[in-house]
Order: structure tokens, then C-alpha cells, then sequence
């Protein structure tokens, strides 16, 4: 009997190569961390520089593992922006009864840069990290090769230097870097 999914170095592979369980297990690990810290984020003496700190080591860093592989659509994001506004809510003590907007929170909190986008970054660090190997290393055969053959029907699955090329744009402003990057493929 063969396994559709598995773990392997603490992350999910799928038989479909979506990434929707990896996302999925990794919020599940990371919700039963900050359940288990719901003394901390109740408790009044502990300041919420100290939270958020305790937050980013502990909660932040099981999302991000592998992060920057993740090839991810628009419904991922999502979840993980539910997640972290749902940890950042506890942080400060507020209820979505309360109605306070996500902005307000993460003005009081002193939060530049949501779980996204530092996905994005370290996506970006990544590539260019891969971009730098020799020719003849995995990651970069894996980046920059391609199949032959013809294409299946339907709409091609999102691909991790896809996601990667929207980044660039978005942060640069630059689609020029795209054109002059295909060029220098093997």
C-alpha cells in the first residue's frame, strides 16, 4: 500500500505537491503551542514586548519552518493572517466581540511586517541563495531546468518561482528582472 502524504524532515509532501497540508499541519502544531501558553497571555504582570517576543520564538518560528518552499495560494495566506491575528488577539488581551480592527492591533503592538511577508523575504533570501549554488547542484538544476514533453489539460499548478517573481515585482517594482533573469537559464 502506498502513502499518498508523508512527513519527512517535519514537513508535509504531498502526492499532489500542494502544499495545503504542510500549512495545515503546521498551524495545528503551532495553535497547540500558544494553547499551552494561555497563562502567559492572560497573565497582567508579563509585559507584551515579552509576549510578543515569547510569540515570535516559540509560535512564529514552527510556522515559518520550510516557509520559504511553500509554493502558496491566496486561501493559505489567509489562514496563516487568520492564524496570526487570532495569536496577536490573545496577546493583547481583545475578543473579535471587542471589534477592534487587525490595524489597530498591530499599530499597538509595533508590528511592521505580518507572517506574509516575511515569508516573502525569506523566500527571496532563499532564491537568491539557490541562484549562487554551482550549475551542477540539485536546487539549482531543480529551479532553473524544465521537462519535456507536453503539457496537461487545465490550468498549470502554481509553481514556487512563480510566487517568487510576483514577490520581486511587488518589493522592487521591477518586471524587468523577470526577462533579463530567463535569459541566463541552462
Amino acid at each position: 500500500m502506498q502513502s499518498e502524504d508523508f512527513v519527512y524532515l517535519g514537513g508535509v509532501l504531498s502526492h499532489d505537491l500542494s502544499w495545503d497540508k504542510d500549512v495545515s499541519r503546521r498551524t495545528g502544531l503551532a495553535t497547540g503551542i500558544v494553547r499551552s501558553l494561555h497563562k502567559v497571555w492572560e497573565a497582567k504582570d508579563i509585559t507584551k514586548s515579552t509576549k510578543m517576543l515569547l510569540c515570535r520564538t516559540l509560535v512564529q518560528s514552527i510556522i515559518l519552518y520550510k516557509s520559504e518552499t511553500w509554493s502558496m495560494k491566496e486561501e493559505q495566506k489567509r489562514k496563516l493572517r487568520v492564524f496570526e491575528m487570532t495569536v496577536l488577539r490573545k496577546i493583547c488581551g481583545v475578543t473579535r466581540k471587542d471589534h477592534r480592527r487587525n490595524v489597530d492591533i498591530l499599530k499597538e503592538l509595533s508590528i511592521e511586517r505580518d507572517t506574509i511577508s516575511v515569508i516573502q523575504c525569506r523566500r527571496l533570501t532563499y532564491f537568491g541563495h539557490v541562484t549562487r549554488m554551482d550549475k551542477d547542484r540539485l536546487p539549482y538544476i531543480l529551479l532553473y531546468g524544465y521537462t519535456h514533453g507536453s503539457q496537461g489539460k487545465g490550468r498549470p499548478k502554481k509553481r514556487w518561482i512563480d510566487n517568487m517573481w510576483r514577490n520581486t515585482v511587488r518589493k522592487m517594482g521591477c518586471q524587468s528582472a523577470r526577462t533579463s533573469s530567463s535569459s541566463s537559464r541552462l
